[in-house]
């Protein structure tokens, strides 16, 4: 149940040895002729060679494939990486029967190192040979880096079927778009439309998710629709629309709940809502600050229910609020309220710090923020910050 759940779909992945692992590092998606794209791309001003060839070719064609290889990022690769880029998937499109412009290539990996296009093109014929409509789950697995878990999701739309898989478990802190993700639904959508629905059921979902608050190279998200269910467009104000906006849901949310959950040295996952805002944006500041703060992801590895953490995230998220109506729980705790601790909070044997304090040893840690009597409303998912994480970045070239 992954990105060939959806009829129309053909997906494939293979070992090259790209990863000193040994473990697949190459896959391909292909969609039948006709296939609209929609993607969102990382706003770091530093991007990767895939994305700028990617942009580009969005704006000009329409992509019906993605080749992705794991094991090296192709970012700050110069000139060299854009041709890179283009050579390979240009052998992609080539032995598809399509046109250069019809592949997304895709890259994942290590900042700085260059692309083996020998090995590369050397391995797409077998890519290609491989593709099927169950290749959906070789797929996944082959865009892995210090994953330890495939993650795919799949949903009903009505007549229509969404699937898709992700990759991603450090240097997450998405803007517009996170890590690699890649999902796709037999409708027949226009791509105006299709990009509307990225922008507004994929964005949201992944734009909620840090691990540590860096923002990749290479983030992208691309949605593709085959049309291979129906002849009949979908379009906004029908109900057929409104099962595909219900189904892209269902989809973003299960992967995002696996990629937070399987970041790297996590321990606990926190979910943070934040209501009561003046408005929606400002509701996702606070609860991105408050998730993303060292302070309070340390605090969660330690199982410390130390409120001034939750405080001090909130009030630093430059928004306007007013800390008198500040009131923050844990695990349904009430451990700020009005923006003040309670007096008897931090006595010996204090039932309410004992009651935080179990609820943050939970695998999964609810903290709820509430800013007033708005209308703004947010929720992000983050995680701990945990002496394994260090551990694996510290070695992560080593």
């Amino acid at each position: 149940m992954s990105v060939t759940y959806p009829l129309g779909f053909r997906a494939a992945g293979v070992t090259v040895g790209f990863k000193p692992s040994g473990l697949p590092d190459l896959g391909l998606l292909v969609g039948e002729p006709g296939t609209t794209a929609a993607a969102l791309f990382t706003t770091n001003a530093v991007v990767a060679a895939p994305i700028e060839v990617g942009r580009d070719r969005l704006a000009r064609g329409r992509i019906r494939a993605v080749l992705v290889n794991s094991g090296q990022a192709n970012a700050a690769t110069g000139p060299r990486g854009i041709d890179d880029a283009l050579a390979t998937s240009a052998e992609a499109a080539s032995l598809l029967g399509t046109e250069p412009d019809g592949v997304l290539p895709s890259s994942t990996g290590v900042i700085g190192e260059p692309l083996h296009v020998g090995q590369m093109q050397a391995a797409i014929p077998a890519l290609v040979e491989a593709l099927s409509s169950d290749g959906g789950e070789s797929f996944a697995r082959a865009i892995m880096t210090t994953d330890t878990v495939h993650k795919q999701a799949a949903a009903d739309a009505g007549v229509f079927r969404v699937g898709g898989c992700a990759k991603g478990v450090g240097m997450i802190a998405p803007n517009l778009a996170t890590m690699l993700a890649f999902v796709t639904t037999d409708a027949a959508v226009a791509a105006d439309d299709l990009r509307r629905l990225a922008c507004e059921m994929l964005a949201p979902r992944f734009n909620a998710l840090t691990v540590d608050g860096c923002t990749s190279t290479n983030d992208t998200v691309l949605l593709l629709a085959s049309g291979a269910a129906s002849g009949d467009v979908v379009g906004p104000g029908s109900s057929t629309w409104d099962d595909l906006v219900r189904a892209l849901d269902t989809v973003g949310e299960s992967l995002v709940s696996q990629l937070i959950a399987d970041g790297e040295g996590v321990t606990h996952v926190m979910i943070v809502d934040v209501e009561g805002a003046a408005t929606e944006d400002d509701a996702r500041r606070v609860a991105k600050a408050v998730a993303d703060s060292p302070l309070v992801k340390t605090a969660v590895f330690g199982g410390d229910p130390n409120p001034g953490r939750f405080l001090q995230a909130a009030g630093a998220a430059g928004v306007s609020l007013d800390p008198s109506r500040l009131d923050v729980s844990i695990g349904g705790v009430p451990v700020a309220i009005g923006g003040v601790i309670p007096p008897f909070y931090f006595e010996p044997a204090s039932r309410l710090a004992d009651e935080a304090g179990a609820a943050m040893k939970e695998a999964e840690i609810a903290v709820r923020v509430r800013l007033g009597d708005g209308p703004g409303s947010s929720r992000a998912f983050g995680c701990d910050l945990s002496y394994e994480y260090v551990r694996i970045n510290g070695e992560y070239t080593t």
